[in-house]
């Protein structure tokens, strides 16, 4: 069975990552979403907020899983016995960044591939950083984010001061 890794802190998990997942899904037997606890970037959400708001939107793609992971992607994908690395290409701007990563994994271990997916040009311009931002300032983020994400980050902007 092939298996991919689909890694990404996700804080917030968009539709474009969702579509990214599901053409994963298309091209893997099994992809695991890994979301990265990252220690450089203070997230929004929790690990396990992160977890659940992406299981809630896996309908029709039950061969994927969800969990949360720490230290190296390659080390990562090398426990879970991973044949590649799925990784999303928004525009010319994530190329240099997602390539010279790429090849560091590869450098890391060669066993696994890295994969580009463009994802559908609807969601070429949205990121987690921007949708952030439109949610802190009150603005409307349910074209970019699945619903229940969408009400979390209402309820987390909510709670905190602006």
């Amino acid at each position: 069975m092939k298996h991919c890794i689909y890694p990404g802190t996700f804080d917030p998990f968009t539709n474009g990552h969702l579509d990214v997942l599901q053409r994963a899904a298309k091209l893997f037997d099994r992809v695991t979403v890994a979301i990265a606890v990252d220690s450089t970037k203070p997230p929004l959400f929790t690990p396990e907020q992160r977890v659940r708001l992406i299981r809630a939107n896996l309908r029709g793609l039950p061969h994927v899983r969800v969990v949360s992971f720490e230290g190296l992607l390659v080390e990562f994908a090398r426990r879970q016995r991973a044949h590649a690395i799925i990784r999303g290409l928004r525009a010319l701007s994530d190329f240099e960044f997602e390539f010279n990563m790429a090849l560091m994994n590869r450098h890391l271990e060669s066993t696994v591939e890295t994969i580009f997916v463009m994802p559908n040009e609807a969601y070429s311009y949205t990121s987690s950083s921007l949708v952030k931002q439109i949610a802190k300032l009150g603005g409307d983020v349910s074209n970019f984010v699945p619903l229940n994400v969408a009400r979390a980050l209402r309820t987390a902007f909510a709670a905190a001061p602006r």
